[in-house]
């Protein structure tokens, strides 16, 4: 689907929802002190990373889904600070009732281009990405950097949390399709962002029709008990509704069944109504089951359909579903039809997903970690110095420096290693390589070469003023890119409960270097 005219109209609009004071206050209060101070021109580097994959709970990711980076690009790029931003700073005081922002700082802040002067490198939108592996890196004046922090990871932490979900609840579906219904529950106009993941993540379309259109898809939706209700109210009764339904819809009729009772009244009026669009010409679509034990229902409602020959008719299932309760549906209807006598297979190839609340505000695991830290400056003389925070907490000690990632594939071609490495060294230089946790001291292993099938560069240079704007992949291309990702990872990764642990390891320059700076800081 194609509308380009309003679709660029909508995608600008919520770009325009970010402005330039779009940030936290300590932002422009940092940005001040180093305009003050001298040091704002330094070039800096700064990592965007998170910490841990969710933990919803009753099950946990094994993996991250990258998502936001075309968004944060066209906000960057159209970033701009205009006299109204510097008059209401300007007018900012202090509780002694004296100016906030000085003059010397505003100034700066007003300079023409003042953004211009930025390179983002980054993983592509769409990849699997794991923790602690720097996914984003900003290089620019040390002010500029800084006052983009708050809107990077506003730009970037829902967004991934909201594809990680969606890839996993589209992996639980089994081939099923899954549709996105989450926009009446979600963070206000921040659904748009969600809804633009969990496409990324694999949902096949979603029932916003704004962000549809914004996304080159079509928007799908059925109906709601309200029309069941009005028609019965009406004295025209449950298949008074369904006709009115299939008469104004004839080619796309889904039918929502549970208003009165799923199997007794639903889908045998479901059925009837199926039968006088055949007669007319068309081809019914599907029922949907919103209420009561899914599983049960589902199976009894494709044993109606089937015996009245509609045996490829969708079942679409909604009601607070996610990856975990797909899963024990799914094995519910191979249980039951195990006993019943019938192939599960002809069930669930059948169903459709509708899945609302639990993955547009990622139930169970509300925000993700994810941070923006200081790696590195260059001192006074021009020499990049590697920047360490310490913490007593060792997941929180960042990694230092400038940066390259690898990901390492065995013989396979699944994804094993995501390897951090200082930017000048060549990944797996020897036959054997000793490799470090990133968080834990005295955790290792050995990587051999051989056991090696592919070594990828993951980063590559999205901003910048070098960097020729290119159009950036469509929802459906970036859809596939996160499908491949998580096919490549193993099966034990790919769990929903318990997943195993993929590996990100240091490589020993690295896992050094960071030694070294904690022990000096120390001192």
């Amino acid at each position: 689907m194609s509308n380009e005219p309003l679709a660029t109209t909508i995608t600008n609009r919520w770009t325009a929802t970010r402005g330039p004071l779009f940030t936290d206050m300590y932002e422009l209060t940092m940005a001040q002190v180093y305009v003050t101070q001298g040091i704002s021109e330094q070039r800096a580097h700064f990592d965007y990373f998170f910490r841990s994959t969710p933990d919803y709970g009753t099950h946990q990711a094994g993996f991250g889904v990258f998502a936001g980076l075309d968004p944060f690009l066209s906000w960057i790029s159209d970033l701009e600070i205009n006299a109204a931003h510097i008059k209401a700073l300007a007018a900012m005081t202090a509780p002694t009732g004296t100016p906030v922002f000085g003059a010397e700082f505003l100034d700066w802040l007003a300079t023409p281009g003042r953004f211009d002067d930025i390179e983002v490198r980054s993983i592509a939108e769409g990849r699997v990405v794991h923790p602690h592996v720097p996914i984003v890196t900003v290089t620019g004046p040390l002010a500029v950097c800084q006052l983009l922090e708050t809107s990077l990871l506003n730009h970037f932490n829902y967004p991934t949390l909201i594809a990680t979900k969606a890839a996993r609840v589209v992996q639980s579906a089994r081939g099923g399709s899954v549709l996105e219904f989450g926009m009446r529950r979600g963070p206000s106009t921040g659904v748009n962002e969600g809804i633009r993941a969990a496409l990324i993540g694999g949902c096949v379309s979603t029932s916003n029709v704004e962000a549809a259109i914004a996304l080159g898809k079509q928007p799908i939706g059925t109906h709601a008990h309200a029309l069941v209700q009005a028609y019965m109210a009406l004295g025209d009764g449950e298949i008074g509704a369904f006709r009115a339904m299939a008469a104004t819809a004839p080619n796309e009729c889904i039918l929502l069944v549970d208003t009165v009772n799923t199997l007794d009244s639903g889908v045998p009026n479901a059925i009837t109504v199926f039968d006088e669009l055949r007669a007319a010409g068309h081809e019914p679509v599907g029922v949907r089951l919103d209420s009561g034990d899914l599983a049960y229902l589902a199976v009894q409602s494709a044993q109606l359909l089937d015996a009245a020959g509609y045996p490829d008719v969708s079942i679409v299932l909604s009601s607070d579903l996610d990856e975990l309760n797909i899963w024990q549906i799914l094995t519910q209807i191979a249980d039951d039809s195990k006993l019943l006598g019938i192939d599960a297979n002809s069930i669930s190839k059948r169903l459709v997903y509708g899945v609302g609340t639990r993955l547009i505000t990622s139930h169970g695991s509300g925000a993700l970690n994810g941070v923006y830290k200081l790696v590195g400056i260059e001192n006074r003389d021009g020499a990049w110095k590697p920047a360490i925070k310490i913490s007593e907490d060792p997941g929180k000690v960042p990694l230092p420096g400038r940066k390259a990632v690898w990901r390492l594939y065995d013989q396979r071609g699944a994804a094993v290693v995501d390897l951090i490495g200082l930017a000048d060294e060549e990944p797996l230089a020897d036959e054997a390589t000793v490799v470090h946790h990133p968080s834990h001291d005295g955790i290792n292993q050995v990587i051999r070469r051989a056991d090696i099938s592919h070594i990828e560069l993951l980063h590559d240079t999205v901003f910048g003023n070098d960097i020729d704007a290119a159009s950036p992949p469509t929802i459906d291309e970036l859809a596939e890119r996160c499908r491949a990702d998580v096919d490549r990872l193993d099966i034990g990764v790919r769990r929903l409960v318990n997943p195993h642990r993929y590996h990100v390891s240091l490589t020993t320059k690295l896992y050094e270097l960071r030694k070294t700076l904690v022990a000096d800081a120390q001192v």
